[in-house]
């Protein structure tokens, strides 16, 4: 109370309304990898010093483009005469082995991204491109955790280049990626399958042998904060290449042997040859892990519908399609697993309906509480928005006002919740509840030291995974 010393009109102003919960952003990921460079004019140098971006054009001023392909060869036929199975014509196709082709695919990552609806991101650049086709390095990527853990915008953590890594270093890195979130429980990790040399094939039964390799080895704490996707996707995206490092080999009739040329220089002698071998290289598939499209699908679907709503049921843009198509009797084996519950969510292409990411299960794929990403997500959120509201109550008096402002403050936002959503029940009171106070959750000893302690319960929406249509015959009664 304000003690008044001389006489006059004093305002007083009273607080009703209760204090609110501002409900934080729920897909803001952070893409961490290597870049052509890391610099901003104001900061200077940005490796490892993650960066806020919100376009490609953003990204393209701080950390440059993708790393041009120098491997890639162009061979073009010309045919004048009528040869068994060759028509008379001048075609030219592209080839690049896997091996040979760059790992630094961050840019492509994040055209997928913002192609499939993502907005504000965070970059975390390990350092500048090593030489073309060189593997990267767990090291590099690991180092890239630290300085990400004092941001604290960032709810997603992707990393599209460690499905390069060997695959020992492939699970460590996946597993201080699910420690830090575990650690801060205010982020998931988008996984990308790695199953060692069949991580990139287009086999099914390389598929179902890279499911089985990675479940059997690694990755078994903390399951519950990440999620993984398979198989690799083919998109509609043209591969950046080097034209003075590119050759063109240019056959006539099958009878003369190959000329080669670089592609620079074709355009000035024969532009018609320079011509074709362009289409072939931006006809040769770019064909990338789901991690980028997947962290956009995770933006899209929680600005349109909420952070509750299963990402998945939903089309990929850019993408022509899965790596490997597979049956519902080749997914179980994906969405599934028995033995070490480490649920992998198949990305498929339907018939007149697109390429859609068909599951959405965590890695904790046997757990009834944190089987599926939403209900993970929607904890995360939840967890995180009433973490920094009820800061502002440390070191208030620990009493009954204080107990009564803090529960009508979250039940408010919980109420908000169920209202558009996100929680079960016909009623508030069915779908949550908030306890605080001595007696519920608190002893004389708790206040003593200084804890007030709060419970909250939730009844999660979750997703209809499994929709079941029962038919039997009905006898004719008229």
């Amino acid at each position: 109370m304000v003690t008044y010393r001389s006489p006059g009109v004093y305002v007083e102003e009273i607080p009703k309304f209760p204090p609110s919960v501002a409900p934080v952003e729920t897909a803001i990921p952070a893409f961490i990898g290597y870049t052509e460079f890391a610099t901003d004019k104001v900061d200077g140098d940005l490796v490892l010093i993650p960066k806020r971006i919100t376009s490609l054009v953003q990204y393209q001023q701080f950390f440059g483009g993708p790393q041009p392909e120098t491997k890639l060869v162009v061979r073009v036929d010309e045919t004048t005469k009528e040869l068994p199975g060759k028509p008379v014509g001048i075609a030219a196709t592209a080839r690049l082995a896997e091996t040979n082709r760059s790992k630094h695919i961050l840019f492509y990552a994040l055209q997928m991204f913002f192609a499939n609806g993502g907005g504000p991101c965070w970059i975390v650049s390990v350092g500048k491109f090593k030489a073309v086709a060189a593997l990267p390095e767990l090291a590099d990527l690991a180092k890239a955790l630290d300085p990400l853990r004092k941001v604290d915008e960032p709810t997603l953590i992707v990393a599209p280049e460690a499905q390069a890594l060997g695959l020992p270093d492939y699970l460590s890195w996946q597993d201080q990626a699910l420690g830090q979130c575990s650690a801060l429980q205010d982020r998931f990790t988008i996984m990308d399958m790695h199953g060692g040399t069949f991580s990139m094939s287009d086999a099914k039964a390389d598929l179902v042998a890279a499911a089985g390799l990675f479940r059997a080895t690694g990755l078994t704490k903390d399951l519950k904060y990440g999620a993984v996707y398979a198989p690799n996707i083919e998109t509609v995206l043209d591969l950046t290449v080097d034209e003075t490092q590119i050759d063109v080999e240019y056959v006539k009739d099958a009878t003369l042997p190959a000329t080669t040329s670089k592609l620079a220089g074709l355009q000035k002698v024969n532009n018609q040859r320079y011509e074709l071998a362009k289409g072939a290289i931006r006809d040769f598939p770019c064909r990338l892990p789901p991690s980028g499209a997947v962290a956009g699908v995770y933006a899209a679907v929680d600005n349109s519908r909420g952070v509750w709503k299963a990402p998945a049921n939903v089309g990929l843009s850019g993408v022509v399609g899965p790596c490997v198509d597979m049956t519902n009797g080749e997914q179980d084996v994906l969405n599934i697993d028995p033995t070490g519950g480490k649920s992998v969510n198949a990305i498929r292409a339907f018939t007149g309906r697109g390429t859609l990411i068909w599951g959405a299960r965590t890695l904790a794929g046997n757990d009834n509480e944190w089987r599926y990403v939403p209900v993970r997500r929607f904890f995360i959120f939840v967890e995180e928005s009433v973490k920094k509201a009820t800061a502002q109550f440390v070191f208030e008096p620990n009493d009954a006002n204080t107990w009564v402002k803090v529960q009508a403050m979250i039940e408010n936002f919980l109420t908000t919740q169920w209202r558009q959503g996100a929680l079960q029940g016909i009623k508030p009171e069915h779908a949550f509840y908030v306890a605080v106070g001595l007696g519920k959750t608190m002893t004389p000893l708790d206040i003593l030291e200084g804890r007030m302690i709060i419970e909250i319960g939730m009844a999660a929406v979750r997703p209809a995974e499994f929709i079941i249509l029962r038919f039997s015959h009905k006898m004719a009664q008229s």
